[in-house]
């Protein structure tokens, strides 16, 4: 029969065995790796801006404070300040992507606002536009055809197509030029000596 002191020294290899074991199994859950992976992501540019001549373009945005383009509306022959019942005058806007803009577009006609029929003509004036080549002349001999929009008033809006716009060749290159002619007619109980003004919004929407 073993000895109390031989029992002692057994008891205790085998409280060492039960203390080593469970050191290797937390040790052993311990192990893992991880992987991380990063991704950068950069919004493209984009800009529309206008010109009320097809050479010197701007933004006139009147959203972010800027002042709506002032179109020069004229007569077959005349000023647009001596209009008459059944007259019509025109004028062109011209738009583009600005340079820096990354993607295609389609321009709209978004709507238009006017003076207050009553103490304004805004009823009694109807318009359409139409898209033309940027060197065309804005008159009675171009604006034909299927316009991109028309308004049986000033204040009203229907027939919208859309208008494509093509970003510049490079980085540093606007798009190209696009010209819109805005005809506006008065109808026949136009009211002599009111001043009417009206404002055309026009929005590119990317393509990509």
């Amino acid at each position: 029969m073993a000895s109390k002191e031989t029992q002692r020294k057994v008891l205790a290899v085998l409280a060492g065995g039960l203390v080593l074991g469970v050191g290797v199994a937390v040790t052993l859950a311990a192990w893992n790796d991880s992987e991380f992976a990063n991704g950068t992501f950069t919004a493209g540019a984009f800009n529309l801006e206008g010109s009320t001549d097809g050479t010197t373009f701007s933004d006139h945005n009147t959203d972010d404070g800027d002042a709506a383009a002032t179109l020069a509306f004229s007569l077959p022959a005349g000023v647009v300040d001596n209009m008459s019942p059944t007259d019509s005058v025109y004028a062109g806007f011209w738009v583009r992507l600005a340079a820096g803009t990354t993607s295609a577009a389609d321009l709209e006609a978004d709507g238009t606002t006017a003076d207050a029929a009553g103490t304004s003509n805004s009823d009694h004036l109807s318009y359409q536009i139409y898209q033309l080549a940027p060197g065309d002349t804005c008159d009675a001999t171009t604006a034909v055809g299927t316009p991109i929009a028309t308004g049986a008033t000033l204040d009203v809006q229907t027939g919208v197509t859309a208008v494509a716009l093509a970003p510049g060749a490079t980085a540093i290159d606007p798009g190209v030029d696009v010209q819109l002619c805005i005809k506006v007619t008065a109808d026949a109980d136009l009211e002599p000596s009111l001043v009417t003004d009206a404002t055309w919004k026009f929005t590119a929407t990317s393509t990509n």
